[in-house]
């Protein structure tokens, strides 16, 4: 599922200096689209996060390239894709801190106004609390849910809010896809979930795009 908005597709890792209660263990969101028409078509499916607090793993099902993974490192500030293309695997190495500077993504982020709202929701026996997001304009805001208690560093969406997502929403080529977090395991994981398999192939993205650039031509 592609991203319209580059903003949300990667993480600035920028939290609040408010104190977050570490976690580690599992995390499982519902991916199903806002249109309700679309569902017989594009079936509800699941985005998986495993973190250790400090290191993300995140494996996502995408309609154009099947499974990924994404495995971040939140204080480094360094992130690896995982992908199969055609039988040749692929670990896809990005500096986040270099996004950081990107001055088209800081520009797409100013569009963003962010205002807390009054009540809470109950989500997976948690107080959720709301926040408005509201992107220049555009009419109609949207309603993010989020716990407090929690970093939002783990997901790739909504950095700026003071928590971390539960339930919120990003446009697709497909539609607007609502996110919602469905389970949460404290657990201790195996590091070997953060690490990447010796079969992969290690790339720049640059490197990865002139291979399939050169596949495509050779065929």
């Amino acid at each position: 599922m592609k991203l319209l908005f580059l903003f949300l597709t990667f993480s600035t890792l920028k939290v609040a200096s408010q104190k977050y209660e570490p976690f580690q263990g599992k995390l499982v969101y519902s991916i199903e689209m806002a249109d309700t028409a679309t569902h017989k078509f594009i079936p509800t499916r699941t985005m998986v996060i495993y973190t250790n607090d400090t290191i993300v793993r995140i494996e996502n099902e995408t309609n154009q390239l099947g499974k990924q993974v994404v495995i971040k490192h939140t204080l480094l500030k360094k992130s690896i894709l995982l992908l199969q293309n055609n039988g040749d695997k692929y670990a896809i190495q990005t500096d986040l801190s270099k996004q950081e500077k990107n001055k088209k993504i800081d520009s797409l982020k100013s569009l963003i106004t962010y205002k807390k709202k009054f009540g809470r929701v109950k989500i997976l026996g948690f107080e959720a609390n709301k926040m408005e997001l509201k992107v220049k304009g555009k009419k109609q805001a949207v309603e993010i849910l989020y716990l407090k208690q929690f970093s939002p560093k783990y997901i790739d969406a909504f950095n700026e809010i003071p928590g971390l997502p539960v339930r919120y929403y990003i446009n697709t080529e497909d539609g607007v896809a609502v996110y919602t977090l469905v389970y949460l395991e404290k657990v201790k994981l195996n590091n070997d979930l953060f690490g990447i398999p010796i079969d992969y192939k290690k790339v720049s993205f640059d490197q990865f795009m002139d291979e399939m650039i050169k596949k495509k031509q050779d065929k």
